[in-house]
C-alpha cells in the first residue's frame, strides 16, 4: 500500500547505467521510485527488485519518451498510483557513434530519433509532470545531459548537438517553472557503462581519459551522486549545469 508520506520520484531510462544508479540511491533516501524503460525490460525489472529491497515502492513505466500521448499516460497512472511526484530524473537518451567528419553517415532518421528522445523527451515528460511535481512542497528536476553539449566533441554531431538543447532548456524551465519546480542538469564526460562499452566497442576509455586532470571514466554511481545532490541535497539551486568529467572541460 502507497505511504503517501514517502517522496516519489521518476527516472527515465532506468534499467541501466545511471538511471539504475539513481533509481537505487533515491530508494535508499527513503523515496519510491518509478522506473521507466523503453525496452530493456529484464534490467528495469531488476532495478526495482534491487529498489524494493530498499524499503522503496516501485512502479514499472514502459514508455517511450519521445512519444507524447505515452508520456501523458504514465503521468496519470504515476498520480493514479502515488498521488504525488516529488523529483524527476530525465535520464533516457540516444545516440549514434558517428564521426564528426562523416557527415553523409548522420541521417535524417538518426537525427530525428536523436532529438525525439534527448530533447523532445525531457521536455515532453516535464510538461506532464509539471502540474503534479508543483503540488507539493516544492518538486526538481535533474536532466542528465552531457559534456557533448558544452564541448562539441561526443559520439556524434546530432548527439552534441541535442545535450547543448538539452543545457539551454534547462535554464528555460528553471525560469518558468520557478519558483515551485527546481531544474538542473548535470553533464557526464566519459562513464564506464554499456553505453560506451556496446555502443563503440573501438573507443578506448582509458585512452580517452588519459589528460584528464582526474584520469579516469567514471562510474554510473559518481554521476548518480551529482544528479541526487540537485535532487534533494539543496534548496536554493536553480538552472545550473554541473560537469562531472575528470577536469575535462578545463583541460
Amino acid at each position: 500500500m502507497t505511504n503517501a508520506s514517502r517522496p516519489v520520484s521518476l527516472i527515465t531510462g532506468a534499467a541501466t547505467g545511471v538511471g539504475r544508479a539513481c533509481a537505487i540511491g533515491l530508494a535508499r533516501q527513503g523515496h519510491d521510485v518509478v522506473i521507466n524503460y523503453s525496452r530493456s525490460e529484464a534490467e528495469a525489472k531488476q532495478t526495482a527488485e534491487d529498489a524494493s529491497s530498499l524499503g522503496a515502492k516501485t512502479m514499472l513505466a514502459k514508455c517511450d519518451v519521445s512519444v507524447d500521448t505515452d508520456v501523458r499516460k504514465m503521468i496519470a497512472e504515476i498520480r493514479s498510483e502515488f498521488g504525488r511526484l516529488d523529483c524527476l530524473i530525465n535520464n533516457a537518451a540516444t545516440t549514434e557513434f558517428v564521426e564528426h567528419s562523416d557527415l553523409e553517415t548522420l541521417t535524417e532518421p538518426m537525427w530525428d530519433r536523436i532529438l525525439g528522445v534527448n530533447v523532445k523527451g525531457p521536455f515532453f515528460v516535464t510538461r506532464a509532470a509539471a502540474e503534479l511535481l508543483a503540488e507539493g512542497d516544492g518538486g526538481s528536476v535533474v536532466n542528465v545531459s552531457s559534456v557533448a553539449g558544452i564541448t562539441g566533441s561526443g559520439s556524434s554531431i546530432a548527439y552534441c548537438a541535442s545535450k547543448g538543447g538539452l543545457n539551454t532548456m534547462t535554464k528555460s524551465f528553471a525560469r518558468s517553472l520557478a519558483p515551485k519546480i527546481r531544474v538542473n542538469a548535470v553533464c557526464p564526460g566519459p562513464i564506464d557503462s554499456r553505453w560506451i562499452r556496446e555502443g563503440n566497442p573501438n573507443w578506448d576509455l582509458e585512452a580517452m581519459v588519459a589528460d584528464y586532470p582526474l584520469p579516469k571514466p567514471s562510474q554510473p554511481e559518481d554521476i548518480a551522486d551529482a544528479v541526487l545532490f540537485f535532487a534533494t541535497g539543496t534548496n536554493l539551486t536553480t538552472g545550473q549545469l554541473l560537469p562531472v568529467d575528470g577536469g575535462q572541460t578545463i583541460r
